[in-house]
């Protein structure tokens, strides 16, 4: 392992931080509308000027330190870089929030002071990896910058904070494909154009131009510029962040639902497949058998969901109150509550309505919320925590599996049932009718088992902490595959916040495992890579 490599790297990942952090600070500075020597002690301020001038120093102090005698990067660093770059740039974006939880305490203890530390870093790492999982109880109480910044994070994160250094910095010095292979999401990395600060910048002028379209749509719903930019930010990158405690279910529009409902559908798709039919390529939707199983998942989850809801509607209020709760409702207010739920869908279409809606949010893994889906039938809340392993196409912001590797995992499945009757039968796994290497199948498998292995692992060690099955095995889910709710304690209506800080970190690096896609991480663990 070539150390200056690996610290030249994140160095000028810390410069692009130092960028990234100057509209959210403009915002604050607005907002305070203090003179200029009240203003720079402002907590709401403070904390980004800070963040800003101390990556701007470490960045710039560290590549210039380690900007000679650099080694040509291999695999190991390019993963190194992007694991640990996305490390510091959660601990140097946490700064802000730091300072404004600090600014809150009545009282600074060494305990407060960790829990504020442990909250930061929570949301923060939150958005860089496009989870949503949060631990804000009165979101609308937050300051616009903040709320700004931890949108943003979704943005940058969702397609890559690598892709983005490549656009800015096309001149690394290092080989940016190790980085690039080891952050894009999914078991393929096309390249659009040889060379790959072009195929860089191709798929941000995509992301760009389609947030572009979201946030005028979204302005003529009735939105204003800054909660149509951050929900923009949420759902092109499958995030998840809003600006209202009640999700986009706080606007009660129409069209701004199926505004983001399309989005959301859009973010979770190959933005190799936008490129191609930005291009006049339509026939690249047809073929694509990722696509069309995506698209037949969703169908055949909304169309499930839909009739469930139509003829079943929701369970008794007694037998919904026995999900765990962190705070419970005095008895007539949660009935209250669930008679308001039930009322969104007891017609047809407001059954297929919040369906499609909280089926595809789940499912591209943005986990925005117009309904408290933690009070439907049981077969649904199960069929959404499936929905939460799939995840989008590789390729696209989405998280979770991967529609491809689901799709491969299923026909392996199926090759070696029908290799027990026919032994000597050669049966290649194919998608598209293109033979899929037994290597890259092997890999796949590996990912699906570590995947679920993870998941028990993180859930055993997180009950430790938190009294409820459901909700530690969720919020495992919910995090590892960076969706944001999960159900019971960690509901569509709750948060993380109650959750004590050991469980915290051991979901922050769920997160982290989930967004870099376990490998890029865990391979670091190995003693023979920093040799």
């Amino acid at each position: 392992m070539h150390k200056r490599t690996v610290l030249y790297g994140v160095a000028r990942l810390l410069q692009v931080m130092g960028i990234a952090l100057l509209p959210p600070a403009a915002i604050a500075w607005f907002d305070a509308d203090l003179p200029f020597a009240e203003l720079i002690w402002h907590p709401d301020f403070s904390g980004f000027w800070i963040a800003i001038l101390a990556s701007a120093v470490f960045g710039t102090l560290f590549a210039t330190m380690f900007k000679r005698n650099r080694s040509t990067q291999t695999v190991r660093e390019g993963f190194a870089i992007v694991t640990l770059g996305w490390i510091v740039l959660a601990l140097f974006g946490s700064i802000p929030f730091f300072v404004h939880f600090l600014a809150e305490m009545s009282d600074v203890t060494a305990f407060g002071v960790v829990h504020a530390f442990t909250n930061s870093v929570f949301e923060i790492m939150s958005g860089f990896t496009t989870t949503g999982s949060t631990i804000l109880t009165d979101i609308e109480a937050v300051p616009r910058g903040l709320l700004f910044w931890r949108s943003l994070t979704h943005w940058l994160g969702g397609m890559g904070i690598v892709t983005l250094a490549l656009v800015i910095f096309p001149a690394l010095g290092v080989s940016g494909y190790h980085m690039f292979k080891g952050e894009v999401p999914g078991p393929t990395t096309e390249r659009l154009q040889p060379r790959l600060a072009e195929t860089a910048s191709i798929l941000w002028g995509v992301y760009a131009l389609l947030s572009l379209a979201e946030t005028i749509l979204l302005m003529v719903g009735g939105m204003d510029w800054f909660d149509a930019l951050c929900h923009t930010f949420g759902t092109m990158a499958t995030g998840g962040f809003s600006t209202k405690n009640l999700s986009v279910g706080h606007y009660q529009n129409e069209f701004i639902i199926w505004v983001i409902i399309a989005f959301m559908f859009l973010a979770g798709v190959n933005f190799l497949l936008h490129y191609n039919v930005l291009r006049g390529n339509y026939r690249v939707l047809k073929i694509d058998r990722e696509f069309r199983f995506y698209v037949g998942v969703i169908v055949a989850a909304v169309i499930l969901s839909t009739v469930l809801l139509y003829v079943e509607g929701l369970p008794s209020v007694d037998y919904s109150r026995t999900h765990f709760r962190s705070d419970p409702v005095p008895y007539e207010d949660f009935a209250a509550h669930v008679q308001s739920e039930e009322q969104k869908v007891q017609s047809l279409y407001g059954s297929f309505r919040e369906s499609a809606f909280q089926v595809v949010a789940i499912i591209t893994t943005t986990g925005f919320g117009t309904v408290d889906f933690d009070v439907w039938p049981t077969t649904l809340r199960l069929m959404l925590v499936v929905l939460m392993f799939f995840g989008g196409c590789a390729g696209s912001t989405g998280g979770g599996m991967k529609m491809i590797r689901v799709l491969i995992n299923l026909k392996a499945a199926w090759r070696e049932i029908i290799k027990m009757a026919r032994p000597r039968i050669i049966r290649p796994v194919k998608v598209g009718g293109t033979p899929v290497e037994d290597m890259r199948v092997g890999n796949i498998v590996s990912f699906f088992i570590l995947f679920l292995s993870l998941s028990i692992l993180s859930s055993l060690l997180l009950t430790f902490f938190v009294p409820d099955l459901v909700t530690a095995f969720t919020a495992v889910v919910a995090c590892l595959a960076n969706i944001g709710p999960g159900l019971a304690g960690v509901g569509s209506i709750e948060n993380f916040n109650w959750i004590p800080i050991p469980g915290k970190w051991i979901l922050i690096f769920n997160m982290l495992l989930g967004r870099l896609e376990i490998f890029t991480v865990l391979v670091l663990f190995r003693a023979s890579i920093w040799r």
